[in-house]
């Protein structure tokens, strides 16, 4: 009866040495290049020397609604301070997109990942997901969702990844 237990002990070990999140705290920023509106590259690469705040969101995301004023304040707070704000769209369909930003516009780079490429690379698992990114390339929050009641809280990681050099 020794055999079961070596053959469930080695499927236990083989899961629990799988995959870690692709896009973890203390983990590099996965790379990515992506296209604006108007087609031009977005290099997270070449923003490396500034604090990037990393938001995945879709046209259907009620959450979304609420963080794109937020994340306009934050862009126009710290943007001279080496901060920048990225948020790439997920929609298949880059008129839903279109709507939403009519509606609801950001004052920060916006891109797009119709095909889900870069939100599969950083285990995206629902809208909003955020990503704080230092001036080094590490992530250094995550967060799923958006509540005004940690707003205070991102600022506060915001404020401190700029005041580390």
């Amino acid at each position: 009866m020794r055999l079961p237990f070596l053959a469930v002990f080695a499927a236990v070990a083989v899961l629990a040495s799988g995959p870690s999140l692709a896009a973890a705290a203390g983990e590099t920023a996965p790379a990515f290049t992506l296209p604006d509106a108007g087609g031009a590259a977005v290099t997270l690469d070449k923003l490396k020397g500034r604090v990037v705040y990393v938001d995945f969101w879709a046209s259907w995301c009620g959450p979304c609604k609420r963080s794109f004023p937020w994340m306009s304040e934050m862009q126009k707070k710290y943007g001279d301070g080496g901060f920048t704000v990225v948020a790439i769209n997920v929609d298949k369909k880059r008129e839903d997109a279109a709507k939403f930003l009519a509606a609801t516009p950001g004052a920060f780079t916006i891109v797009y990942d119709p095909a889900g490429a870069v939100a599969s690379s950083y285990d995206v698992k629902g809208m909003p997901t955020s990503y704080l990114v230092d001036r080094a390339g590490r992530i250094v929050a995550v967060d799923n969702g958006f509540r005004d009641d940690a707003k205070a809280t991102w600022e506060a990681r915001i404020k401190s990844a700029l005041d580390t050099k």
